[in-house]
């Protein structure tokens, strides 16, 4: 699959089969989020590999009650979890010397694109679950406190698939030359 094709064709998927999603497809999953560009190179990102269903269900319970990815998060074999370390991204010597705090979650955001396409082209499909209790989600994976989960992201072959996406802004709205407001497109 060619990488323009994955970029168009990828969509949020909430409904799984019950495919089994091998280690293999998860190893190849992480090797592309591994390849992601950080700050620094600080690569911030740590990934739980979450296969036991009684916890699924735990981290699943943390998410907001009306939360659409609940149903896949519960039928998905594997439940990614990227978590960040803290005070390295968009940091000196442990303090933040952007005017944009939590840096980290650029440097995961781009990880975890990384990962979503490749899981696409695996003929996989995954959601980005953020809305859900971050400190709660800790506390049941036992993570560090020098880390924070940052989101989950549900893996499965989708029940459906060849789905069209919702319509995209055109490039006239938010795209300006040298300046905000100059058109680049005349």
């Amino acid at each position: 699959m060619e990488l323009q094709q994955a970029i168009v064709e990828r969509r949020t998927i909430r409904r799984f089969t019950d495919y089994y999603v091998t280690d293999d497809e998860i190893i190849k999953i992480l090797e592309a989020a591994r390849m992601a560009p950080s700050w620094a190179n600080v690569q911030p990102w740590e990934f739980i590999v979450v296969r036991d269903k009684i916890l699924i269900e735990k981290i699943t319970e943390t998410y907001s009650p009306n939360n659409p990815a609940r149903k896949c998060s519960l039928a998905s074999t594997a439940l990614l979890v990227a978590c960040a370390r803290k005070n390295i991204s968009g940091c000196k010597e442990g303090k933040e010397v952007t005017a944009l705090h939590n840096w980290y979650m650029f440097d995961v955001g781009m990880a975890v694109q990384n990962l979503c396409l490749k899981a696409h082209e695996l003929g996989l499909g995954t959601v980005v679950v953020g809305l859900l209790d971050h400190e709660k989600c800790n506390e049941i994976l036992h993570v560090p406190p020098d880390l924070t989960v940052v989101v989950t992201i549900p893996i499965g072959k989708p029940e459906v698939s060849g789905k069209q996406g919702p319509p995209r802004k055109e490039l006239t709205e938010f795209v300006y030359l040298d300046m905000y407001g100059n058109k680049f497109f005349k």
